[in-house]
Protein backbone atom coordinates (compact mmCIF):
# COMPACT_ATOMS: atom_id res chain seq x y z
CA UNK A 1 0.00 0.00 0.00
CA UNK A 2 1.49 3.27 -0.55
CA UNK A 3 0.99 6.42 1.61
CA UNK A 4 -1.64 8.36 1.02
CA UNK A 5 -4.44 10.21 2.86
CA UNK A 6 -6.10 9.03 5.71
CA UNK A 7 -3.66 6.18 5.65
CA UNK A 8 -1.65 5.06 8.80
CA UNK A 9 2.12 5.03 8.74
CA UNK A 10 4.37 3.47 10.90
CA UNK A 11 7.92 4.84 11.22
CA UNK A 12 11.15 4.66 12.91
CA UNK A 13 13.00 7.73 13.60
CA UNK A 14 15.65 9.93 14.71
CA UNK A 15 15.68 13.57 15.52
CA UNK A 16 19.30 15.48 15.31
CA UNK A 17 20.00 18.45 15.34
CA UNK A 18 22.78 20.24 12.85
CA UNK A 19 25.60 18.69 14.04
CA UNK A 20 24.49 15.27 14.15
CA UNK A 21 23.87 15.12 17.84
CA UNK A 22 21.09 12.54 18.24
CA UNK A 23 18.15 14.50 20.10
CA UNK A 24 15.66 11.90 20.07
CA UNK A 25 14.05 9.03 18.45
CA UNK A 26 11.51 6.28 18.57
CA UNK A 27 11.53 3.11 20.16
CA UNK A 28 10.45 1.04 19.06
CA UNK A 29 8.54 2.62 16.66
CA UNK A 30 5.38 5.42 16.13
CA UNK A 31 2.17 5.44 13.96
CA UNK A 32 0.66 8.65 12.96
CA UNK A 33 -2.73 9.19 10.55
CA UNK A 34 -1.62 10.52 7.18
CA UNK A 35 -3.12 13.56 5.41
CA UNK A 36 -3.01 16.43 7.44
CA UNK A 37 -3.67 15.47 10.85
CA UNK A 38 -0.44 16.91 12.70
CA UNK A 39 0.67 13.44 13.69
CA UNK A 40 4.29 14.02 11.86
CA UNK A 41 6.36 17.84 10.72
CA UNK A 42 4.45 18.61 7.39
CA UNK A 43 7.67 18.45 5.24
CA UNK A 44 8.01 15.02 6.84
CA UNK A 45 4.58 14.07 5.44
CA UNK A 46 5.73 15.24 2.19
CA UNK A 47 8.25 13.56 1.53
CA UNK A 48 6.40 10.33 2.72
CA UNK A 49 3.46 11.02 0.17
CA UNK A 50 3.07 8.16 -2.11
CA UNK A 51 6.21 5.88 -0.50
CA UNK A 52 5.65 2.35 0.74
CA UNK A 53 6.95 -0.14 3.57
CA UNK A 54 10.82 0.42 3.24
CA UNK A 55 11.30 3.64 2.32
CA UNK A 56 13.90 5.72 4.29
CA UNK A 57 14.49 9.17 3.73
CA UNK A 58 16.03 12.59 6.11
CA UNK A 59 14.67 15.56 5.80
CA UNK A 60 15.83 18.93 7.56
CA UNK A 61 14.04 21.49 8.87
CA UNK A 62 14.60 25.03 9.32
CA UNK A 63 13.08 26.64 12.46
CA UNK A 64 9.91 27.59 10.74
CA UNK A 65 9.48 23.80 9.60
CA UNK A 66 9.95 22.56 13.10
CA UNK A 67 9.00 24.20 16.50
CA UNK A 68 8.89 28.11 15.36
CA UNK A 69 11.21 30.67 16.44
CA UNK A 70 11.59 31.65 20.05
CA UNK A 71 8.28 33.28 21.28
CA UNK A 72 9.30 36.04 23.73
CA UNK A 73 5.63 36.14 24.99
CA UNK A 74 5.60 32.90 26.02
CA UNK A 75 8.30 33.50 29.02
CA UNK A 76 6.93 34.62 32.12
CA UNK A 77 8.04 36.20 35.56
CA UNK A 78 6.00 35.25 38.16
CA UNK A 79 5.82 35.80 41.79
CA UNK A 80 7.21 33.01 43.55
CA UNK A 81 4.38 32.45 46.61
CA UNK A 82 2.52 30.76 43.01
CA UNK A 83 4.21 27.93 43.26
CA UNK A 84 5.17 25.48 45.68
CA UNK A 85 8.28 25.38 48.20
CA UNK A 86 10.02 22.17 46.46
CA UNK A 87 10.17 23.55 42.87
CA UNK A 88 13.46 22.86 40.66
CA UNK A 89 14.63 24.38 37.91
CA UNK A 90 13.50 21.77 34.54
CA UNK A 91 10.26 20.95 36.11
CA UNK A 92 6.97 21.75 33.89
CA UNK A 93 3.40 22.55 34.34
CA UNK A 94 0.77 23.20 32.08
CA UNK A 95 -0.59 26.80 32.02
CA UNK A 96 -2.58 29.58 29.82
CA UNK A 97 -0.41 31.52 27.50
CA UNK A 98 -0.93 35.61 28.97
CA UNK A 99 -3.75 37.17 27.13
CA UNK A 100 -5.07 33.83 26.14
CA UNK A 101 -8.96 33.13 25.42
CA UNK A 102 -8.70 30.08 24.23
CA UNK A 103 -8.92 26.37 25.99
CA UNK A 104 -6.09 25.26 24.87
CA UNK A 105 -3.16 24.99 27.69
CA UNK A 106 0.87 25.63 27.38
CA UNK A 107 3.33 23.37 29.08
CA UNK A 108 5.51 25.50 31.20
CA UNK A 109 9.15 25.03 31.75
CA UNK A 110 10.86 26.55 35.05
CA UNK A 111 14.01 28.11 33.79
CA UNK A 112 15.06 30.37 37.19
CA UNK A 113 14.26 30.58 40.26
CA UNK A 114 14.85 33.83 42.53
CA UNK A 115 13.85 34.71 46.14
CA UNK A 116 11.07 36.23 45.06
CA UNK A 117 10.28 35.25 41.19
CA UNK A 118 9.69 32.65 39.10
CA UNK A 119 11.17 32.75 35.13
CA UNK A 120 8.78 30.23 33.49
CA UNK A 121 8.83 29.48 29.59
CA UNK A 122 6.68 27.88 27.14
CA UNK A 123 8.35 28.06 24.11
CA UNK A 124 9.48 24.27 23.18
CA UNK A 125 12.87 23.04 24.16
CA UNK A 126 13.72 22.74 20.39
CA UNK A 127 12.36 26.24 19.71
CA UNK A 128 14.69 28.21 16.99
CA UNK A 129 16.81 24.64 15.72
CA UNK A 130 17.29 23.31 12.55
CA UNK A 131 16.42 19.47 12.92
CA UNK A 132 16.77 16.59 10.92
CA UNK A 133 14.24 13.98 10.85
CA UNK A 134 15.38 10.90 9.36
CA UNK A 135 13.50 7.77 9.30
CA UNK A 136 12.45 4.35 7.75
CA UNK A 137 8.60 3.23 7.44
CA UNK A 138 7.79 0.06 9.05
CA UNK A 139 4.26 -0.42 7.84
CA UNK A 140 1.18 1.33 5.98
CA UNK A 141 -2.17 0.72 6.14
CA UNK A 142 -5.96 2.40 5.73
CA UNK A 143 -7.33 3.87 8.85
CA UNK A 144 -10.05 2.88 10.48
CA UNK A 145 -13.51 4.85 10.18
CA UNK A 146 -13.23 5.38 14.49
CA UNK A 147 -9.36 6.78 13.90
CA UNK A 148 -10.67 9.05 10.95
CA UNK A 149 -13.61 10.16 13.11
CA UNK A 150 -11.19 10.97 16.06
CA UNK A 151 -7.82 12.43 13.69
CA UNK A 152 -5.44 10.03 15.56
CA UNK A 153 -4.55 6.24 15.29
CA UNK A 154 -5.55 3.99 17.84
CA UNK A 155 -4.01 0.47 18.71
CA UNK A 156 -0.13 -0.26 18.66
CA UNK A 157 2.26 2.51 18.70
CA UNK A 158 -0.83 4.46 18.74
CA UNK A 159 -3.18 6.53 21.18
CA UNK A 160 -5.28 4.41 23.70
CA UNK A 161 -8.03 5.41 24.73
Amino acid sequence: MRIGKDSVVTLSYTLSDVDGKLLESSDPAISYLHGGYDGVFPLVEEALEGQEEGYTCSVTMAPDDAFGEFDETLLRVEPRNLFPENIKLGMQFEGQAEGDDEDESILYTITDIADDKVVVDGNHPLVGKTLTFSCAVLGVRAATREELTHGHVHGEHGHHH
